[in-house]
């Protein structure tokens, strides 16, 4: 295209007219497939109008790709759309779009009025995504008419047996539309009806048809390359049929499209049309699409020469345009020889070569070609806006060995391939197992949601202010506790705003701990229970219901607030008895993704933290993760693909889960979600966290290690182990977070890898299956402690000293009756390469056993060279519990329990704190030994300190 403005003159040299506007003579308006901004902007476009006689502009994603996708002249507008606004890759490329095609609108917009409405247009696409969906289609169609608010705009609506309908209602509602992508004669039939009976329609209720106008893009050299390619195949064959096959070279595709034309020139001389024109229609003109000449030995103009005819658009790409006006020739072609014409489509049939089967396929490639274009063109749009951004985004680098990055590669290929991203985002549960998770999808929208509804949160942060409360205890388990523990711990207090504490056990010694560390008459407390029915949160609440009632000498009412889902139990509990607010979470978010719902927010605010700020941040993750981001960078597609083909392909399956000290918690929470959501049926990631990282040489070939790494504040020592694990060849995936904040991406980040890496593993990431067996049992022992005054006996298999040993009869059998070390010598003797080792400790979580629970599963892991997890129960069954029970079998397990110091009883029934956690710790080990788990128990009598100090000896002593 000749963008300097050199002079268009035709023909210096007086040999004639100009061609391109002697087309014009003959009833064919010339169009140009080509935008571009620079091109509008310096007067280039304007010049084509005035020398040219263009008379409309088509854009594709094709053509975005090249004019976005390349050069600066784009950046500008990016940036000032980026400071203001928090936008997904396909929403910025979309307001970049419209700019240009209203500018590129105005240049063109006196022909519109010259030509009363014929010309002078500029087409716009729909997703290329949408070409099978009707209602996106329509929807889109829609949105994008009054988004550019021209009437010289006409919406791309692609010609698929999809695509029809939604352009016959467009249609009916006054829009212009191009359909595009048309091949073959039948296709084009259809696309005709289409648009008389949506004229007819809109006529019908009185309403004006003459503003309306559309275009049939007929494609043509497409054509010829499918058919040209099959006859020279079959020539090079030594067909018999050679010479006739060789006759029909180059001829077909304008063949087609001459049938074409005699198809639109009857319909237009029918009394039904002339009953539409007479109502002021326009016709449906023909546009002759891909008209550039992918053969070099035809001419260069030959689908211009040829395609020549009144009522009719060329839409010519710009090389194809200055060929035209060099050497084009002028005659009314399209009516030449039409008898020709069906000689050549008898022969096509005749001869085998299965016009309609092309364009078939022509169709389908179309399709998937504006598509691949449209994945260049977004991903270019997104990995520059994630250079605009910068800092205000999570990092993510991959180091992966060289077969599983490919692997990796071909799986994000398949996921852009077959749209699984946007599948996702639609809630299709084809996506994974296609059972019910499309009911547990809310989590994709809560950001957007509650930004919405910020205010609310806001103000509930600042009537906490004023009522002086000096501290928050928040009262729950797993989801309702895990994701405001988080946030507790890396923000800790803001001035004026209580301090936040997170109370998520029933060990009996842990809740005089935090009862005794805040001011029972200017606590608030959070009773947080999604389902309402959640043993521990109910009993939580009574007890300091009951204590706060002691303190305050009144209903406490006043100083609670639930957070829980609309109509459950804790709802109608928190009614009754007075609660000063209740905040409802969403049914359709499962807790482990709740965070970003009130079950998080709520408790942040109360507790000082800008929501406001912390949400605007968790939206950027949305908008990186969303259906327009192509999956090559995606990365939040792109941690979950890593994640599940480790395990699926290279049987890395544990993911070690390391965090800069200032934002350390977020490991627990990415336990909960990574094993409760991928644990089950067998399959599973096995998350571990808190482990401090050794040399590569104590780790087997199981593990993917993530990094989440504060760049302001990383440390030393876990710098210098990640950099040995690359070194070494380990897959070490690091997330760079530049501030605190972005704490609140982080946690939209994992929730979208978490539930791509259950698809790659086959699994409904929204279920937790096992988590209600432990439940089970743990009622049933409830239960029979309130009829009996007792749990039921047990006894062990083994003693020694304070411990005593329990077992079912399967694994009491393979452990034996020895001392302590013989016993834990022969349990952890069943661990091979692969396994894991589960240290499950039912006692108080405080700084001294959480330093002794690490020492132990760094001597096993070093010793055993396999990953070790160290969990407080009950704490993880309702996070990690779900992965032991219902993920691969490969964990051992030792489980730890002891004598309570002292206990405490749980208003209003019989059972007590301590017989809960007993219960706990016996439900979860029955349903281990179910399951065919190599699981221990210990029992420690007297001393804690000197029982786990006795334990950790004989531990180091087996291994």
């Amino acid at each position: 295209m000749d963008v300097d403005h050199k002079s268009h003159d035709h023909k210096s040299d007086g040999r004639g007219a100009n061609p391109l506007v002697a087309l014009s003579k003959h009833g064919q308006s010339p169009w140009l497939d080509f935008i571009q901004r620079s091109f509008t902007e310096n007067g280039s476009l304007k010049k084509l109008v005035d020398e040219d006689g263009l008379r409309g502009v088509t854009s594709n994603p094709a053509i975005f790709e090249k004019a976005m996708g390349a050069g600066t002249e784009y950046d500008p507008q990016m940036k000032e759309l980026l400071a203001h606004e928090t936008l997904s890759a396909g929403e910025l490329y979309e307001k970049l779009a419209i700019t240009d095609i209203q500018a590129t609108a105005k240049v063109m917009h006196p022909v519109f009025v010259e030509t009363k409405g014929l010309d002078g247009y500029v087409s716009l696409e729909v997703s290329p995504y949408l070409a099978f969906d009707t209602v996106g289609t329509t929807e889109e169609a829609r949105r994008l008419w009054k988004a550019v608010h021209r009437e010289n705009l006409m919406i791309k609506i692609p010609g698929t047996k999809e695509g029809i309908p939604a352009f016959e209602t467009v249609t009916s509602e006054g829009i212009s539309v191009n359909v595009t992508l048309l091949f073959s004669l039948d296709a084009y039939k259809n696309v005709l009806e289409a648009y008389i009976k949506g004229l007819e329609a809109r006529h019908a209720k009185g309403q004006d048809i003459s503003k309306i106008a559309s275009v049939a893009s007929f494609f043509v050299s497409r054509i010829d390359g499918k058919i040209d390619a099959e006859i020279d195949k079959r020539v090079a064959a030594g067909d018999k049929d050679a010479d006739a096959l060789k006759a029909l070279r180059g001829k077909v595709a304008i063949a087609n499209a001459k049938i074409a034309y005699q198809h639109y020139l009857d319909v237009t001389k029918s009394a039904r049309w002339q009953k539409l024109a007479a109502a002021g229609a326009n016709p449906q003109r023909l546009l002759w699409a891909s008209t550039g000449t992918k053969d070099k030995a035809y001419s260069d103009v030959l689908y211009v020469d040829s395609l020549i005819g009144a009522d009719t658009v060329n839409t010519i790409p710009p090389a194809t345009f200055d060929a035209f006006r060099d050497h084009g020739k002028v005659s009314d072609s399209l009516t030449h020889d039409v008898a020709g014409a069906t000689h050549v489509m008898a022969e096509q049939k005749r001869l085998g070569l299965n016009l309609d089967a092309v364009t078939e396929t022509l169709v389908t490639e179309g399709c998937a070609s504006f598509c691949d274009a449209f994945d260049k063109l977004l991903g270019a749009v997104a990995n520059k806006q994630r250079t605009f951004l910068g800092d205000k985004l999570i990092a993510q680098e991959a180091h992966l060995p060289g077969e599983f990055a490919a692997a990796v590669k071909a799986e994000v290929e398949n996921w852009r391939k077959h749209g699984k991203l946007r599948k996702l985002w639609a809630r299709d549960p084809s996506v994974w197992t296609g059972g019910e998770e499309a009911k547990w999808l809310k989590w994709l929208d809560i950001v957007d949601e509650r930004l919405a509804h910020v205010d609310e949160l806001e103000a509930f942060a600042k009537e906490v202010r004023a009522k002086g409360f000096t501290d928050v205890l928040l009262l729950g388990m797993g989801g309702s506790s895990l994701g405001p523990e988080v946030i507790a711990e890396t923000f800790g207090g803001h001035e004026g705003f209580p301090t936040l504490h997170v109370l998520d056990s029933t060990d009996p010694q842990q809740v005089v701990t935090y009862e005794k560390s805040v001011d029972l008459k200017k606590t608030l407390f959070i009773v947080s229970s999604k389902s309402g029915g959640t043993l521990e949160p109910n009993i939580l609440k009574a007890y300091f219901f009951a204590a706060a009632e002691k303190a305050l000498g009144h209903a406490p009412g006043s100083h609670f607030v639930a957070v829980t889902d609309p109509g459950s139990h804790m709802e109608a509990v928190a009614r009754k008895d007075g609660f000063w607010k209740i905040f409802y979470g969403e049914k359709e978010i499962g807790g482990r993704f709740s965070v970003l719902s009130n079950f998080g927010l709520v408790p942040a605010a109360a507790s000082g933290l800008n929501v406001r700020h912390f949400l605007h941040s968790a939206l950027h993750g949305v908008r990186e993760a969303a259906a327009s981001v192509p999956p090559e960078e995606n990365d939040a597609l792109k941690l979950g693909v890593i994640l599940g083909v480790g395990a699926t392909t290279f049987g890395r399956d544990k993911v070690t889960i390391v965090a800069s000290p200032a934002i350390y918690d977020l490991g627990a929470w990415l336990e909960q979600l990574i094993a409760e959501s991928t644990g089950k049926r067998g399959k599973g990631l096995i998350p571990i966290d808190d482990e401090t990282l050794g040399a590569a040489s104590v780790y087997g070939k199981d593990r993917v290690f993530a990094y989440l790494r504060l760049k302001d504040a990383p440390c030393p020592h876990q710098e210098k182990a990640i950099k040995a694990l690359r070194d070494a060849g380990e897959p070490v995936v690091t997330l760079d977070l530049a501030d605190k904040i972005q704490v609140a991406q982080a946690f939209f980040h994992w929730e979208f890898a978490t539930a791509v890496a259950g698809s790659v593993l086959g699994i409904d990431p929204f279920d937790q299956p096992d988590v209600e067996a432990s439940k089970v049992e743990t009622k049933k022992l409830t239960n029979a402690f309130n009829e009996t005054g007792a749990l039921p006996p047990e006894t062990p298999f083994a003693k020694d000293g304070p411990f005593a040993f329990y077992a079912d009869g399967t694994n009491a059998k393979a452990l034996g009756t020895g001392d302590v070390v013989a016993i834990l010598k022969a349990h952890f003797g069943r661990v091979k390469a692969g396994d894991y080792v589960g240290v499950l400790a039912y006692v108080e979580r405080d700084t001294a056993t959480r330093e002794w629970i690490q020492k132990v599963r760094l001597g096993l892991r070093d010793a055993l060279k396999v990953a070790t997890a160290a969990e407080f129960g009950p704490r993880f069954l309702h996070s990690t519990g779900q992965a032991y029970k219902g993920g691969p079998d490969t964990g051992v397990f030792l489980q730890i329990t002891a004598d309570d110091v002292a206990d405490l009883g749980v208003p209003g029934e019989k059972y007590t704190f301590g017989v809960v956690k007993a219960a706990q710790a016996r439900g979860d080990f029955d349903v281990l030994s179910e399951r065919h788990r190599r699981a221990l128990r210990v029992h420690v009598s007297g001393s804690l300190d000197v029982g786990l100090k006795l334990l950790a000896e004989a531990i180091a002593k087996a291994v």
